[in-house]
């Protein structure tokens, strides 16, 4: 310990239960090395202040060897200020009752906000994930506010979908999780997100095997496989009145750490990025979940997997709904 600088690592509505379980596998070096120090910078409204010092008492009761320094506070500049990695979890619920273009309107603010934040504070390598739904137009919204940073360095969360989906193939075929690979999540997350299995495999008995023909049920895969995982995260609130915290968690740690040391040689994940350029149809402009590879944090689209119908079909949709929501938050930025 001691050779590496310590890196800065913001986490917003750190006073929430998604940073409740994520700060300890930061602090703890699960996701940027066991050997990096770090400076964790705590950001959160003002009234969470009391609830963020009860954190801040547990981060140092843990007595963590990684964690050089812990920075509460509500403040912008003081939040955004020269970071390395800034995940972004705080943002506006949406209440009973409430349109989707009242939540979009209020995210637009917060997002417009911290990205021009992130442009006149942070480093210009800062690595951005949005997890503060709705996720892929908030991540965009944030990058179109921070012009001098590289579109390429944001992204939003689709991770847990991918997780969720792998997991629940493995649990159909009787394999554990890591013996499925190349899910792909497709588009939104939300409802539209379409989970792609065509690409996917399945480690059994020593060889590779595709989706398909290990689950051997066509019509679960292309209906209630489907619909489990883009309805999952309403499955858990109804659960658990509360919305997924610990999954989430464990996929932001998945997705920066992959970011951070790259994918895992032939395999494939999920993350929302910038569309522009790509070239499976998607309309440039938009942050559009793909399956992707990362090497020395730079991400590359993969190339090549083939469409059919049936795919296109939910692609279209989802994308539909991506170009619909940024109009409308992109009609609330001049205001």
């Amino acid at each position: 310990l001691g050779s590496l600088d310590p890196i800065k690592v913001l986490v917003t509505g750190a006073a929430g239960q998604i940073a409740y379980s994520l700060l300890y596998s930061i602090a703890n070096g699960d996701v940027f090395g066991k050997d990096q120090p770090i400076i964790l910078v705590l950001l959160d409204i003002p009234p969470m202040l009391p609830v963020l010092d009860g954190v801040v008492m547990e981060l140092q009761d843990c007595a963590l060897p990684l964690l050089r320094e812990v920075i509460p506070t509500d403040k912008v500049e003081v939040g955004f200020k020269d970071l390395d990695a800034a995940i972004l979890v705080g943002s506006m619920p949406r209440k009973e009752g409430m349109e989707r273009k009242d939540l979009l309107k209020a995210n637009v603010a917060i997002f417009k906000t911290q990205g021009a934040a992130l442009d006149k504070y942070a480093k210009k390598t800062v690595k951005v994930l949005v997890v503060g739904n709705p996720a892929n137009t908030n991540c965009l919204i944030a990058a179109k506010s921070a012009p001098s940073i590289p579109k390429e360095n944001f992204s939003c969360l689709t991770r847990l979908d991918h997780n969720r989906a792998r997991s629940q193939v493995a649990m159909r075929v009787g394999v554990p999780s890591d013996c499925v690979k190349d899910v792909v999540i497709w588009g939104n997350h939300s409802s539209t997100q379409y989970p792609d299995v065509h690409h996917a495999k399945v480690q059994m008995q020593g060889k590779e095997v595709p989706v398909f023909d290990a689950v051997k049920d066509d019509a679960w895969l292309k209906g209630d496989f489907i619909t489990t995982v883009q309805q999952r995260g309403a499955a858990v609130i109804k659960a658990r009145k509360l919305s997924s915290a610990m999954s989430a968690a464990k996929a932001i740690c998945d997705h920066m750490r992959d970011i951070w040391f790259g994918t895992p040689e032939g395999e494939f994940i999920s993350m929302g990025i910038y569309s522009s350029g790509n070239s499976y149809g998607v309309p440039d402009d938009l942050i559009f979940s793909f399956p992707l590879t990362i090497k020395n944090k730079t991400w590359k689209i993969v190339d090549g997997l083939e469409i059919n119908d049936f795919s296109r079909g939910k692609m279209d949709a989802t994308a539909a709904e991506l170009v619909e929501e940024r109009d409308t938050a992109i009609s609330f930025l001049s205001v």
